[in-house]
């Protein structure tokens, strides 16, 4: 094995012109392999954080006709216990109302939350443009939206409209900026004690938001059902993100198959081409290998030859592909750029991936170099050293 191995590596020196070549055309294939595959990943954990990663991503409500929950404490409780895949849970108590200031007025959602929990999920702290959280009875939230249509500042008095028909005035403690438009016109946030006093519901809530560990983003099916087996399903209602954004999801898929089909594509061709370049190499060692041959070298040995050149080229153009392929990935988030500097697409390296894709890299040259490998060990060295 030791025999084969040096003679190897003596081949592929004693054209290194073509080795580079070869190991080149390797690197080039390994680097777009995961330079796209980064960018495709990069890309749908872009879109997924920025569609769930400051939103519920499994919901529980009531389906009584009042839409309320009551004794939810115990609920939240259960909830936990539950799967040990759920990161954040938030008490939340929704209603309608109209927004009444300046002589005009526009429905809102008015939504109830306890500060800490409900910042774990919506990044409330981060949001907050102006202001404070409220705090104080009767404090609420708007978004930026409303300041500049209705011209509002922190301390001003609206006034919400509340279905039953009564008038409650709130003052403003602050503006949030969500980053979604209809969001931050449509919405307005309060402290989950006084959204109970404003539609007077007494100690309930309307429903309960979750999110599970960034890992198990796409098992939030999975942990919805597992908590519809434990709790009760008679009454209440069960939703998650994966349901409500059913086309991002087919949007998802159909990126992971183009990535995966660009990238087996990219390796056959990287594969044929080591292929046809070392069965040409048979030809032109045939001399030497019949020389070998005469001198007692076994076929098996002689096959060895051009696995152990698969194995080298493999290993040097894995590695050159891997450092192309962090370099254009890399490059990629400075010049691709939005206005405020941040990258388009945010850049993800998976250090399993980048050597899943070296590795495979190797095992494809390995393989590439089993024809001329069978090759070689047909070649009869009295028919060689005739005809040469």
């Amino acid at each position: 094995m030791k025999l084969s191995f040096q003679i190897a590596v003596r081949f592929l020196k004693s054209n290194l012109a073509q080795t580079l070549i070869i190991i080149l055309g390797i690197g080039i294939g390994v680097s777009v392999q995961i330079f796209i595959g980064s960018l495709i990943t990069g890309l749908q954990k872009s879109l997924i954080e920025s569609t769930i990663g400051n939103s519920s991503q499994i919901t529980i409500s009531a389906k009584a006709e009042s839409g309320l929950i009551s004794d939810y404490q115990t609920l939240l409780q259960q909830v936990a216990k539950t799967d040990r895949r759920i990161e954040f849970i938030s008490p939340t108590l929704d209603n309608a109302a109209f927004l009444k200031a300046g002589g005009k007025s526009q429905s809102l959602l008015v939504r109830g939350f306890e500060a800490n929990k409900a910042n774990s999920i919506y990044n409330l702290s981060q949001r907050i443009t102006e202001g404070n959280f409220p705090k104080a009875q009767g404090e609420v939230l708007l978004g930026v939206a409303l300041k500049t249509e209705y011209g509002l500042s922190v301390g001003d008095t609206i006034e919400l409209i509340t279905p039953d028909k009564r008038t409650v005035p709130c003052k403003i403690s602050g503006f949030f900026d969500l980053k979604v438009a209809s969001i931050n016109s449509g919405w307005c946030i309060t402290s989950l004690i006084n959204a109970q006093s404003i539609f007077l519901t007494g100690n309930q809530i309307s429903s309960i938001e979750m999110q599970v560990f960034d890992t198990q983003v796409f098992a939030a099916d999975e942990v919805m059902s597992t908590l519809k087996s434990a709790l009760s399903k008679d009454q209440l209602k069960f939703t998650n993100w994966k349901i409500q954004n059913e086309s991002l999801l087919s949007g998802l898929k159909g990126q992971s198959i183009s990535s995966l089909m660009i990238q087996v594509f990219v390796m056959i061709s990287v594969l044929l081409g080591i292929a046809s370049v070392l069965a040409i190499t048979v030809m032109q060692k045939s001399k030497q290998i019949g020389i070998l041959k005469a001198m007692g070298i076994k076929n098996g040995k002689a096959s060895l030859i051009f696995l152990f050149e698969g194995l080298i080229l493999g290993v040097f153009g894995g590695i050159a592909g891997i450092s192309f392929g962090l370099g254009l990935a890399v490059s990629f988030t400075k010049f691709a750029v939005n206005a405020d500097g941040t990258p388009v697409v945010a850049l993800f390296i998976d250090p399993k991936f980048i050597i899943f894709s070296g590795g495979i890299a190797v095992l494809a040259c390995i393989f590439a170099s089993l024809i001329p490998a069978r090759r070689s060990s047909k070649l009869n060295p009295i028919d060689i050293i005739r005809n040469n």
